[in-house]
């Protein structure tokens, strides 16, 4: 039962409206700091989901190209995972007994596993919480403790992970972990090192290898590697940058850590993002799109790694919520309507639609510095200089994320490096729908010079 095709805005009140600020008023007696800033700052309250298409409590009706950041991969409320939900839940939910639905999951997960062998899973219920465990398997199976990242990499917000993050989101709350590196991502179109690709022959890995070898204690267990940067703006590295980083930790004895939370199940196009360059990585971290709006997660190995002690001891890699009933059947479900519904196919023909659409405006729009995407995993450069490159401020992609909002399409607008991702059960005609409106925007900005 596949998803509405087709959708589009449909605004009856202001935005946001009466009964969504009313809502607002009183929740904002009790929340905390801190939460989603997108959600803070739309100022709508969500009544019910359909597809790529979010409807308020006061009636209106938005299209929703974030997508839960990447979660919402089958869209809101897909019947098919609702009706798997339903019945799991009204049999048995909680407890990490085996289940039908975790077999199915493990099968169907099997089937489609990132490389031959990496098919060993541990299921957890956020993506910080693989890693996590995907650290302390690198440890039981190397003996070594320290740990390779990338700069503008992001792997969650625990400890460890965040130790491994590469931008400034940590500042403010070291000491971070002993043993914690990062190099540079090749990031093509802000080269970290002033250089132009393809004659830099990816001098990025090159400087890797050279930190790697000389900068660390030697005792490196690790390297985690986005196949393409989420975080940092959908970054889409050359094709032979992941192979470098592979064979870097191949050379000091390191496993590969490919973290494919955003890039993994379709988003790029690809089953996997490792897909697109033939790597084969030695652990892999899921999340996202595996629970279908689910909080769940996984990690994936092979047999030899996966009986590493002390991480395989009874209970030494498992997670309270990890592999409950209720999670398995909402992975089941989700890795059956990818396959079934084609939803990898769409992503990469949809995503092709909208890529050329995208680039057209890099001639009409003077703060469009580049665009670019692999499947529904695109971006947008909002430049102030399109020669020397300067993100637009914060001022600025506030303002746009807001006029986005007000004429029904919610959007990551509010940064600079400007993330596209829509479900990827979005239909051509949805898709073209939310990129007219943001056009409606665009051309409002270009009329008004908002970055002067």
């Amino acid at each position: 039962m596949p998803q509405p095709a087709n959708q589009n805005r449909s605004l009856v009140t202001a935005v946001p409206g009466p009964k969504s600020e009313a809502l607002r008023l009183r929740e904002d007696k009790h929340i905390a700091p801190g939460a989603q800033g997108y959600a803070l700052a739309a100022g709508i309250v969500v009544d019910t989901a359909s597809g790529t298409a979010v409807t308020d409590v006061d009636g209106n009706t938005f299209l929703d190209f974030i997508g839960g950041i990447a979660v919402g991969a089958l869209g809101h409320s897909h019947p098919t995972w609702v009706e798997a939900i339903q019945k799991q839940a009204a049999k048995a939910a909680v407890g990490s007994l085996t289940s039908d639905a975790r077999v199915e999951l493990f099968e169907r997960f099997a089937k489609r596993a990132p490389a031959n062998g990496v098919h060993r899973l541990q299921m957890y219920s956020g993506g910080a919480e693989a890693v996590e465990s995907a650290l302390r398997l690198a440890k039981s199976y190397t003996g070594k403790y320290e740990f390779i990242s990338c700069w503008g990499g992001f792997h969650g917000k625990t400890m460890g992970a965040l130790s491994l993050m590469g931008s400034t989101f940590k500042d403010g709350l070291g000491p971070m972990v002993p043993g914690s590196h990062q190099v540079p991502y090749a990031d093509c179109y802000r080269c970290p090192l002033g250089l132009e690709y393809p004659t830099c022959g990816v001098a990025c890995a090159d400087f890797a290898r050279k930190y790697v070898k000389t900068a660390t204690a030697g005792a490196v267990a690790a390297m985690i590697v986005e196949p393409m940067q989420g975080t940092a703006g959908n970054i889409i590295p050359p094709k032979e940058f992941l192979p470098a980083m592979a064979s870097i930790a191949k050379e000091v004895g390191a496993l590969f850590i490919a973290d494919e939370m955003i890039t993994g199940l379709g988003r790029t196009g690809e089953w996997w993002g490792i897909h697109h360059t033939g790597v084969v990585p030695d652990i892999v971290t899921i999340g996202k799109a595996v629970g279908g709006g689910f909080p769940l997660s996984a990690l994936a190995t092979t047999d030899e790694i996966s009986v590493s002690k002390p991480w395989s001891n009874r209970s030494g890699s498992s997670s309270s919520y990890g592999g409950n009933p209720l999670a398995a059947a909402a992975g089941a479900a989700s890795l059956r309507i990818i396959e079934e519904e084609h939803l990898v196919e769409n992503s990469k023909k949809v995503g092709a639609a909208m890529l050329k659409r995208l680039e057209t405006w890099l001639d009409k729009y003077s703060f469009v510095g580049t665009v670019r995407g692999s499947g529904m995993f695109m971006a947008v450069e909002l430049v102030s200089d399109k020669k020397a490159k300067t993100p637009l401020t914060g001022k600025v992609t506030d303002r746009i994320f807001m006029e986005c909002v007000k004429r029904g399409l919610l959007t990551m607008a509010y940064s600079a490096h400007f993330r596209i991702q829509p479900p990827l059960t979005t239909d051509e005609a949805t898709a073209m729908n939310g990129l007219a409106i943001l056009e409606e925007v665009f051309d409002l900005v270009e009329r008004e010079k908002w970055w002067r």
